[in-house]
Parts: structure tokens; C-alpha cells; sequence
């Protein structure tokens, strides 16, 4: 019989959540249902469920990428964090992102755990500064959809040999010691980045190049494949279309929700995200022919993602002209920086650094230079300053603190797979599941 001790014990935690959930008050009594906006209600309830179908368009987009024998594992990593993050941002999540803000003033660090325990006072009544003209409740959902893509994002960097229940302890750590405390620093009234004028419309910061430097951390901590020399052709190209198809549509809820109400800035939004994908997309493609590479489905893909990721922290703040330049910079740099790492011994399968890491980091100094009124075009330098010293901070903690949290989990649950496991697969070794097709050569 198989050691199932551990398993228990996750039970027995998620048992222990059930039971708080009745005994803890709701704490709904007071409720400012005063200044509701139908409009910007029903355009924030329909921006949520477009993020959450962003993370089953990166299941579909990781694992048509990903080797066959690793294809469900691979999709199941995106999966389980819709349900490990929620109910995690339930209990202490949410809090901690938003909750009552700890820090001297104007130097917001994290938030009180205990503010919103349990979603305690978490309702369909309005929020004086995070959600003045919709439900509450539905900006603590919006804002889980962005915690929920994030861990399943660095996924991709250690696909084929890390142990699903390593990543779901490495994911609950990631969230509550990483995550959390970076969106309270960039979007919370409170934190000190929002308070040094650090510009992140929807998540270039918080979310994608968080993703990046601890895919990178994870790459570098799990160590190579075993068959890392070994050229794989993607398992399923048509599923790789499928997800980033799934992710342009579910980025106009990303980033045009992310103007928390249904306004000018919100169509302006839209407009950039779809525009600086498009141009991100063809910048690949061409980039690819010129260097003598046929130009390829994966690639199309590859950049379109790229060219979102990018204009998400500007999406709000420049022009439509901007959106074309920054889609356009951000595949040449994504797309040199996967060559560069093909030719290193750094083993990021799915090149999650390249893409998200550098993606995040040219959308960030790019929307301090475009940014309206204040970037550096305009003559401003402030902001532009502010976003370098941001840079080094965000990069310094996310990387160096996700490589801490890769070493505790390890101590308590190895995360490396086994050689055999690896070899056989992690689809069988983890979950005695597999869907192998007809082409395979497995």
C-alpha cells in the first residue's frame, strides 16, 4: 500500500477550512449598497469569468507544448490552481493582498491577515477605494482570477519532472509569501510602489514578471531533464492555438477590467491589448523568416502571448500608437532571449523567462516611457526612475524568495520526480492517467 499519510493530512487541513466557514461570522451587516452601477457591475462580474478562462487557455497552450507523456500533468498544474488559490484567497489570500494595510504610511508592506478571514465582510456592497461603484465581493473575485493565473504561469518552466504535491505546497507558499504581499506594494492604496508612482495597469508587474523570475528560480533549483539535449517536438500544436486563442480573449477581461469600471479607459484598454497582441504576433512571424526559420504556427502563438503580456502594465496608460511599438520590441527581445537560453545550460522548458520575465520587464520600463502625461517622452523622469528602482526590488524579491520557497518545500516534499518517473512520464507516475496519440513516437 502506497504512503497516503500526506494526503491525510491535506484532507484533514481542507476539512479543518469547511468547519471554519460556518463557525466564522460573515460579517455582511453593513453594506454600502449606495453608489452600485449596474453598468460597472455586470462589466466587472463579465471581466472575472474572461480571466479565469485565461488559466484553462494556459493548460491547453502549456500542454500542447509540453511532450506527450506529460501532457495531462502538465494541463493539470493550471488546473488545480483554480481550486488550491481559491480557497485560499478565502481564508487569508485576499487579506493579505488587501487586507488592512501594515507599514508605515505611504510604505504599505502586507496586509492583516485577519481583515477579511474568511471573507469576513467581503459582500456585494461597495468598497470606498478598491471598488467604489461595484460589489466588493466581485473585486476580490476579479483580483483571485489574477492569483489564480500566476503560479500556473511559472508552471511551464519544470514541466516533465517536478512532483504535483511539491508544486501545490511550492503554490500555497508562492501565494501567501510572494504574491500577496507584491500586489499589496502595487496596487493597494497603501503599498509603497502605488505610492512612488509605479505604474502597473493590470499585472506586468504583480503577476507576469513575478511569474518569470520564479519560473527562472525554478528552472535553476530543479536542474536540467534528463533528455534537456534531446530536440521534442511540441505534442499538439492545434492545442497550443486552442490556449493562446483562449488567452487573447480572456486578456480583454485582464486588462480592460482592470479599469474597474465600464469607462473610456476601459475601451482604451481593449484597444491597446488587442492591437499590441496583433503586432507582437506578425513581429514574430516575420523575425523568424528573416533569420531563415519558416515562419510557424507555435511561433504565431508564441508572440501574440508575448505582445499581451507586454501591454499589460500599459494597457491603461498610453495610446494605440504605443501599443504597436511595445508589442513590436517585446517579441524581438522575447524572441532573442529564448535563442539565448537554447544555447545556455539554463533548462526554463517552456521558456517561461524569456517570455513572461522578459515580456513583464520590456511592458514595465516601456509604460514609463509612454505612460500619458508622465512618461518619459513627455519629459518626465520621475516615473521612469521609479520603475528602474522597481525593477531591481520586484526582481530581487520574487526570484530570491521564490528560490527560498522552492528550498523549504523541497525539505518538507521533494520536488524533483524520480528518474523512472521522469522517464516514464509524469502523466503515469503521477496520476496513472495518459493520452498518448496516434503520431507519438512514445
Amino acid at each position: 500500500m502506497k504512503n497516503t499519510s500526506s494526503w491525510w493530512i491535506i484532507l484533514g487541513l481542507l476539512i479543518i477550512v469547511a468547519f471554519l466557514g460556518i463557525i466564522i461570522p460573515s460579517g455582511l451587516e453593513n453594506q454600502d449598497y449606495t453608489n452600485l452601477d449596474t453598468g460597472d457591475t455586470a462589466w466587472m462580474l463579465t471581466a472575472t469569468g474572461l480571466v479565469l478562462l485565461m488559466t484553462p487557455g494556459l493548460a491547453f497552450f502549456y500542454g500542447g507544448m509540453t511532450q506527450s507523456r506529460n501532457i495531462i500533468s502538465t494541463m493539470l498544474q493550471s488546473f488545480i490552481a483554480m481550486g488550491i488559490v481559491s480557497v485560499l484567497w478565502v481564508v487569508v489570500g485576499f487579506s493579505i493582498a488587501f487586507g488592512e494595510s501594515i507599514g508605515a504610511e505611504g510604505f504599505g508592506l502586507f496586509g492583516n491577515p485577519m481583515t477579511y478571514f474568511m471573507f469576513k465582510g467581503v459582500g456585494g456592497g461597495t468598497h470606498p477605494d478598491l471598488a467604489p461603484t461595484f460589489p466588493f465581493a466581485v473585486f476580490a473575485m476579479f483580483q483571485l482570477k489574477f492569483a489564480i493565473i500566476t503560479p500556473a504561469l511559472i508552471t511551464g518552466s519544470f514541466a516533465g519532472r517536478v512532483r504535483f504535491r511539491a508544486y501545490m505546497l511550492f503554490m500555497v507558499l508562492f501565494i501567501l509569501f510572494i504574491y500577496a504581499p507584491l500586489a499589496h506594494w502595487t496596487w493597494h492604496p497603501n503599498g509603497f510602489l502605488r505610492n512612488w508612482g509605479v505604474l502597473d495597469f493590470a499585472g506586468g508587474t504583480v503577476v507576469h514578471m513575478s511569474a518569470g523570475f520564479a519560473a527562472l528560480a525554478g528552472a535553476i533549483f530543479l536542474g536540467r531533464r534528463k533528455d534537456a539535449n534531446k530536440e521534442f517536438k511540441p505534442a499538439n500544436i492545434p492545442y497550443i492555438l486552442l490556449g493562446a486563442g483562449m488567452l487573447w480573449f480572456g486578456w480583454f477581461g485582464f486588462n480592460a477590467g482592470s479599469a474597474l469600471a465600464a469607462d473610456a479607459i476601459a475601451a482604451s484598454s481593449l484597444v491597446n491589448t488587442n492591437t499590441a497582441s496583433a503586432a507582437a504576433m506578425l513581429t514574430w512571424i516575420f523575425f523568424d523568416a528573416a533569420q531563415g526559420r519558416k515562419p510557424s504556427a507555435v511561433g504565431a502563438a508564441i508572440g501574440l502571448v508575448v505582445g499581451l503580456v507586454a501591454i499589460t502594465p500599459a494597457a491603461g496608460y498610453v495610446n494605440v500608437g504605443s501599443s504597436i511599438f511595445i508589442g513590436v520590441i517585446a517579441a524581438i527581445v522575447s524572441n532573442y532571449a529564448i535563442t539565448l537560453r537554447t544555447k545556455s545550460k539554463l533548462d526554463d522548458t517552456l521558456d517561461v523567462f524569456p517570455a513572461h520575465g522578459m515580456g513583464g520587464i520590456v511592458g514595465m520600463l516601456a509604460t514609463a516611457v509612454f505612460a500619458n502625461d508622465v512618461g518619459l517622452i513627455h519629459g518626465e523622469t520621475t516615473t521612469f526612475l521609479y520603475h528602474l528602482l522597481a525593477l531591481v526590488i520586484v526582481g530581487i524579491f520574487t526570484f530570491g524568495g521564490s528560490l527560498l520557497m522552492y528550498k523549504i518545500t523541497d525539505m518538507i516534499i521533494p520536488l524533483r520526480i524520480s528518474p523512472h518517473g521522469e522517464k516514464i512520464g509524469l502523466d503515469i507516475s503521477q496520476h496513472d492517467e495518459s493520452y498518448n496519440f496516434v503520431y507519438s513516437e512514445e
